[in-house]
């Protein structure tokens, strides 16, 4: 049985190490790990991390022992323009993605690309980053240059990857870089400005190139799905419907649906900001003339999925500031869920939640664009049970499509390697081949989930039992 006729997995430019290699600029990751402090775990860094910036032709040898039909990766914008703007050009940079590209076409892989992967050049952090509105120029410049450089082979794109996450973990809560917390006020500025960005690039790339290139443009979300704990609670159900509004809902409403947020974040914030003494919102508002701008900017529905949570009401009685404080929820896993640290083994969220995005947003074309379980320790090349919970997730994905009929188009896979998870460091392991650290060449070796992974390829499906 199966699927889809397209599959791929994903590994991301902090993975390709050469922080400082051939004119790149220093990003804002390179300068949170070089700063210490037990931010990140170990206080290890990506200065390295699975080297493909020296080791590209051996990510493709596992490309095509996997027989991979599509390939997703990410530019490193300060390698491309150290200092974030199109006054220097990295020619260098230009060059290694052009071989990026042209080998993964040579081998009849389509690259699928995203511009900006949490990696934001140290320089226009200086000047603001998200939080000023400077930064939406910045990346519809960038933007524009990846368009005009690559998009003559490069036809499927993803502007900002999770930018609902990034929002909140670097300008709300603080714990990615910048590393400056701003409770309340600082995850809903960057999450503005990230969907002015993201729609100003996507009209940049209608009025400009899609004419001639004839790609197709969105970003990516990160969603969990959510239950009520107590399924029979009036309140813990409209605090599971708060939960996806204020993570997934709160930037695919603007895209897909009016060019706004949805009433309840509006409505949430607004009165807890009247609670808290200020004077409006703590939310920004778009304008009529945003709000036309930003309707209708997303060609495919990207969203990415790993857990499931339960969800029960929890007043905010105190007024306590804060972006997460705003939901007025308590977050649970179920005691019953096989859990692998922060990832709840639930494979039957993932239909549910393609099964909301197809009825709340008009049955989009969808992709997942990332999936996927970590390594519990002691790690394991033969990962047996890791593999039965993709297995698990694929028959979800077949009766989502055949059954519910979702419209899902392409499922990716995270991670090809193992590689540097952020502030997890190298704890986690998601790849679907073994990276060796300790080497200084940065062996890859093929999981047992990677050649199980090469039949669902190769026979387009899970086989029958």
């Amino acid at each position: 049985m199966f699927l889809v006729q397209v599959t791929h997995s994903l590994h991301l430019e902090e993975n390709t190490g050469g922080w400082d290699a051939d004119g790149k600029g220093p990003c804002v990751w390179d300068t949170f790990t070089h700063q210490g402090g037990e931010r990140v775990f170990k206080n290890q860094t990506g200065d390295v991390a699975c080297g493909s910036y020296t080791l590209w032709e051996e990510d493709l040898k596992c490309i095509k022992q996997l027989g991979l039909t599509h390939y997703h990766f990410s530019l490193s914008w300060s390698r491309l323009l150290p200092d974030g703007t199109t006054g220097f050009i990295n020619q260098k940079g230009i060059d290694y993605y052009n071989k990026i590209i042209d080998d993964l076409l040579f081998n009849g892989v389509t690259p699928i690309v995203t511009l900006y992967h949490f990696d934001l050049p140290q320089a226009l952090e200086d000047q603001g980053g998200w939080l000023s509105e400077e930064i939406i120029e910045s990346f519809d410049k960038y933007a524009q240059f990846c368009f005009s450089t690559f998009g003559d082979r490069v036809r499927q794109w993803i502007t900002i990857n999770e930018p609902n996450i990034f929002a909140l973990l670097a300008y709300e809560l603080g714990v990615f870089p910048p590393g400056v917390p701003h409770l309340g006020t600082g995850g809903y500025q960057a999450a503005h400005n990230l969907i002015k960005a993201h729609a100003r690039s996507w009209h940049s790339y209608d009025s400009l190139f899609r004419k001639e290139q004839k790609g197709v443009v969105s970003f990516s979300l990160f969603s969990p799905w959510v239950e009520p704990a107590d399924p029979d609670s009036v309140t813990d159900q409209e605090a599971a419907q708060r939960a996806i509004a204020f993570c997934l809902d709160f930037f695919a409403k603007p895209l897909f649906i009016d060019g706004d947020y949805p009433e309840v974040v509006k409505s949430q914030v607004a009165s807890m900001s009247k609670k808290q003494g200020y004077p409006s919102s703590r939310l920004p508002e778009f304008t009529e003339e945003e709000k036309r701008m930003i309707k209708g900017t997303a060609d495919f529905f990207a969203v990415q999925y790993y857990t499931t949570r339960l969800v029960k009401y929890k007043e905010n009685k105190t007024g306590e500031l804060g972006a997460l404080q705003d939901v007025e929820i308590e977050i649970l896993p179920d005691p019953s869920w096989q859990s692998i640290d922060w990832v709840c083994v639930v494979p039957w969220g993932i239909r549910k939640l393609l099964k909301y995005i197809m009825d709340t947003y008009n049955n989009p074309v969808i992709y997942i664009t990332e999936n996927g379980f970590p390594q519990g320790d002691p790690v394991s090349l033969d990962d047996t049970q890791r593999w039965e919970y993709f297995r698990q997730t694929f028959q979800e994905l077949f009766k989502a499509i055949h059954v519910d009929k979702v419209n899902l188009k392409l499922y990716c896979i995270w991670a090809l390697l193992d590689n540097f998870e952020w502030t997890q460091g190298y704890s986690h392991r998601f790849g679907l081949f073994h990276v060796d650290f300790e080497d200084p060449a940065r062996p890859r070796t093929p999981y047992t989930s990677a050649k199980e992974y090469a039949k669902i390829i190769q026979n387009n499906g899970l086989e029958e039992p």
